[in-house]
C-alpha cells in the first residue's frame, strides 16, 4: 500500500482531524510528501479539508460516491466474482476488455468495471450510450462447464442479481419506488406510480470452442447517478438515483451486486437451469399479468404474459386463445402497448 492509500486509510478510521505530523510520523514521510498524497486525493474526488494546527479531516458524505479500484475492493466480499477486478477509468468496451483477457488465461470470476465506456454496446448490436463520472460499466469473465443451450440463461440469473441489489438500495422518504425486471433482462423502475423506465442494461456473449463453450462474458450497464438523458430515449431511460431520490454509492451497489449474482449463479450452476431461482424472478417480472405484443419476425402476436419455463423462457397466453405459446429471448422482442413494460 502507498503512502497515498495509508493517509486514506487513516483519514476513514480517524472521525476528527489528523495532524500533518502524526501522518509523518505513522508513516515515515515527509510533510511534502503527505501534502502531495493530500493533493491527489483530492483530485480524485475526496473532499479533505486541512486546518491550521489541526490537520487534515475527510468529509465523509463528500466519499458516498468516490468510484476507483480502493473503494470497490473494500466494498466486495465475494468468493470468486471479482476475484480479480480490474478498475479502470475508461476503456472502449468492458465485454471486449473481458474477452481479451481470457485470451490471455485470466480465470473465471475477473470482472472489469469501468465509470466510462466509449464503444458501448446493447442488444442487436445497438450502441449503449456511456456518460462520464456517474455510471457504472461491468462485465464479468465466466468458464462454465454447462451445455451451450444453457448458457443463455445466466443473461437471466445477472438480470436477477442486479433486481435484487436494487431492492436494498435506500429510497428518499418521499419517494415511492418500486424496481422490476422487464424479460428477458432489463431492469426497470417506477417512481411515485409513474411509468416504468429502463434503469440497466444487459449484453451477454458467448465464444465456443470445438463444440464447447469456451468463455462467456456478461456485460451490465447501470445507470446509477446520471440526471439526465438524450431527448430521444428521456421517456424510457432513468437512473437510480433519479428513482430512489438520492444520490448511490456506486461502489456499494456494485459489490451488491455481485454479492447477489455469486449466490444465485451458484443455485443456477448446481441445478443446470433457473428452477430454483424461478419464483424470485416471476415476483420481480413486470410483464407478469400485462398484455404484451411479441414481435416475432415470421407472425407477431399478443397475448397476456404468464411467467417463464425452468430455461427462462416467457410463457404468453394468445389472446386468440389456444394453447400458451413459449417465447425464446434469442428469437423476439416483447413490448407493451404503452410505454416501455
Amino acid at each position: 500500500m502507498d503512502s497515498k492509500q495509508e493517509i486514506l486509510q487513516k483519514l476513514k478510521e480517524t472521525d476528527g482531524y489528523l495532524s500533518g505530523q502524526e501522518l509523518c510520523d505513522g508513516l515515515g514521510v515527509s510533510r511534502t510528501a503527505v501534502w502531495k498524497a493530500v493533493s491527489r486525493l483530492k483530485e480524485e474526488g475526496y473532499r479533505i479539508e486541512a486546518a491550521t494546527r489541526r490537520g487534515y479531516r475527510l468529509v465523509r458524505e463528500s466519499a458516498a460516491d468516490i468510484f476507483n479500484q480502493k473503494e470497490l475492493e473494500e466494498a466486495f466480499h465475494t468468493s470468486f466474482a471479482g476475484r480479480p477486478l480490474i478498475w479502470k477509468k475508461e476503456t472502449g468496451s468492458t465485454n471486449e476488455d473481458a474477452f481479451r483477457l481470457s485470451d490471455r488465461g485470466w480465470q473465471e470470476g475477473t470482472l472489469v468495471v469501468t465509470s466510462c465506456q466509449r464503444a458501448g454496446r446493447g442488444r442487436r448490436g445497438r450502441t449503449w450510450i456511456s456518460p462520464e463520472g456517474v455510471n457504472v460499466y461491468m462485465s464479468i469473465l465466466l468458464k462454465p462447464r454447462i451445455p451451450a443451450a444453457t448458457a443463455p440463461m445466466v443473461t437471466l440469473v445477472m438480470a436477477l442479481a442486479v433486481y435484487e441489489a436494487a431492492l436494498e438500495l435506500p429510497a428518499a422518504p418521499e419517494g415511492s419506488c418500486r424496481f422490476g425486471i422487464k424479460w428477458p433482462n432489463d431492469i426497470v423502475a417506477s417512481r411515485q406510480g409513474g411509468p416504468w423506465k429502463k434503469v440497466c442494461g444487459i449484453l451477454t456473449e458467448m465464444r465456443m470452442e470445438e463444440m464447447e463453450i469456451k468463455d462467456i462474458v456478461i456485460g451490465t450497464g447501470l445507470n446509477v447517478n446520471q440526471k439526465e438523458f438524450p431527448q430521444e430515449i428521456a421517456q424510457t431511460a432513468s437512473s437510480f438515483a433519479l428513482e430512489t431520490g438520492r444520490e448511490i454509492s456506486r461502489a456499494a451497489f456494485t459489490a451488491s451486486v455481485w454479492k447477489h449474482f455469486e449466490e444465485e449463479y451458484g443455485k443456477f450452476l448446481k441445478a443446470g437451469s433457473l428452477s430454483p431461482l424461478k419464483d424470485l424472478y416471476e415476483e420481480g417480472l413486470v410483464n407478469r399479468g400485462r398484455f404484451v405484443k411479441v414481435l416475432d419476425p415470421q407472425k407477431p402476436f399478443g397475448g397476456t404474459a404468464k411467467g417463464i419455463t425452468d430455461t427462462g423462457d416467457l410463457i404468453v397466453a394468445p389472446e386468440e386463445g389456444g394453447e400458451d405459446r413459449i417465447v425464446s429471448s434469442g428469437e423476439v422482442s416483447v413490448r407493451g402497448v404503452n410505454g416501455y413494460v
